[in-house]
């Protein structure tokens, strides 16, 4: 009497396990043993690279593509110009070191080039008015930073020498109106909006093409500063900058706005 033979061998080159009931793979079409069923076991070509870090729960990490970063997020966030993933911390382009982020201009980077816009729609105010004013805004900041580091929000473990100190407004209809922080100098601007979000609280959908988006604006002149530019260029800057103790506000912003109209009614 002829053998009868039930049931399929597995696919997997080194199993080859004689299995009655048989697993077929929805990605490849291939049959597995119980141990090889899953996608991940046994290697399906199918598996989109992001879903490989799928937990066995069901839940999907998505593995940060940065250099030496271990950080996983539940959702993805694609950088907009590379397309590869990475985690909140390295979401922005200076901070995942961007292979597609372009080099500035010699002649007018783009903090410069919005610099130079602000300082022309501002021209019709006297001269003496303008450097009065910046000057006054020096001063009071001096002022207020003794104050401001007595009682700032911020990452403790930041060295001294690379906190940077502001009093800082919060969006309108929020139940504070605002809140004294500290940050690194050497962090984009886009670092500072996710770092002041998450320990107000703050909703942050900025990596949302719909959503309105949560923006660092200047206390004086009301302009959005550029998310890829760092805190330092604007400490530096030789026009409206910014001053260690001083003020900015937080706001949420249509994607086609670029600045306050009035400012007065966060620091009033």
């Amino acid at each position: 009497m002829a053998e009868l033979e039930i049931g399929q061998h597995c696919d997997v080159e080194h199993c080859g396990q004689l299995d009655f009931l048989p697993f077929v793979c929805d990605g490849c079409s291939g049959v597995f043993c119980l141990t090889h069923r899953s996608r991940d076991s046994h290697g399906c070509p199918e598996v989109p690279a992001a879903s490989r870090g799928a937990q066995s729960g069901g839940s999907t990490q998505y593995p940060c593509s940065y250099t030496g970063c271990s950080g996983k997020e539940l959702v993805e966030v694609l950088c907009p110009f590379c397309t590869k993933h990475f985690c909140l911390r390295h979401r922005h382009q200076p901070d995942h070191q961007c292979e597609k982020l372009e080099t500035p201009k010699p002649r007018m980077c783009a903090t410069q080039q919005l610099v130079k816009e602000i300082v022309d729609s501002k021209k019709s105010a006297p001269p003496n008015k303008v450097r009065r004013g910046a000057k006054n805004a020096e001063t009071a900041a001096k002022v207020a930073l003794m104050k401001l580091k007595l009682h700032a929000m911020g990452d403790k473990s930041l060295p001294q020498l690379e906190r940077i100190y502001f009093q800082t407004y919060l969006p309108k209809g929020g139940k504070e109106k605002s809140k004294p922080m500290f940050f690194c100098k050497k962090w984009s601007i886009g670092k500072v909006v996710d770092y002041a979000a998450s320990i107000v609280s703050l909703k942050n959908d900025n990596n949302k093409a719909t959503a309105k988006k949560l923006r660092v604006c200047h206390a004086e002149t009301g302009a959005a500063l550029p998310m890829d530019s760092s805190l330092e260029t604007w400490l530096s800057s030789t026009e409206n900058p910014l001053y260690n103790g001083g003020n900015i506000i937080i706001e949420y912003l249509d994607n086609e706005c670029n600045e306050i109209e009035d400012t007065s009614v966060y620091l009033s």
